[in-house]
């Protein structure tokens, strides 16, 4: 009997972990990939190499990102994301952007499409439940490490635009303005849920095309 209940344990255990992996694998794995090339970069800049440094730093350094298609895409370098983008999705609506999230992140219905005057809005969300928190905010849990000056890559219609990071905040659920529409300018937000696997908060990164 003891040996049984000791099996049954074993078990539980081992489904526990396999449970946990599938759960945060894929946001632990961007974490994971994400330090690491934050601690070659630092290793490099402490050491003070210069011998092979430029082959070193280059084998450490992201290789460019392929976008998923140029119809409607997005790509980050430097946390190496990338994904599609469901265009006029509402973002009210959780069936309809829940269903455009297992395939990439979405654009939100009303808001402006890149290149033009106005406020393209894109989102990734997590769901108030924590087991599905690889399986919808995956993309853009990173984004809280873009800091003033980054760039965010945006294709569309078969052409490439660049915004660059300007501010990012953590907000409320209720602060909805970031959804508005702008004017003399072409701006880029970015919104995820915070903390991921949450719906406490909201995670705003705004970025601008260069004038």
């Amino acid at each position: 009997i003891v040996n049984f209940i000791d099996s049954i344990g074993t078990i539980l255990v081992l489904l526990s972990v396999f449970g946990i992996s599938l759960t945060f694998g894929p946001v632990l794995m961007q974490e994971v990939k994400y330090q690491t090339k934050q601690g070659i970069n630092s290793v490099l800049n402490s050491a003070g190499l210069s011998e092979n440094r430029e082959n070193i730093e280059e084998k450490s350094s992201p290789k460019e990102i392929v976008p998923p298609n140029t119809d409607f895409s997005i790509v980050i370098p430097k946390i190496e994301a990338s994904a599609p983008v469901t265009a006029n999705v509402d973002p009210f609506n959780e069936r309809e952007f829940l269903t455009a999230l297992r395939k990439g992140v979405a654009h939100a219905k009303g808001t402006s499409f890149p290149g033009i005057e106005g406020n393209t809005y894109i989102f990734a969300h997590s769901t108030d439940a924590f087991y599905n928190v690889g399986r919808y905010n995956a993309v853009f849990y990173l984004i809280g490490k873009l800091e003033k000056g980054d760039e965010v890559d945006v294709y569309y219609k078969g052409e490439k635009y660049v915004y660059i990071v300007y501010d990012k905040k953590v907000v409320t659920p209720e602060a909805i303005e970031y959804l508005n529409n702008v004017k003399g300018e072409s701006r880029l937000t970015l919104q995820t849920c915070y903390p991921p696997g949450t719906t406490l908060r909201r995670l705003v990164v705004i970025a601008k095309l260069p004038q």
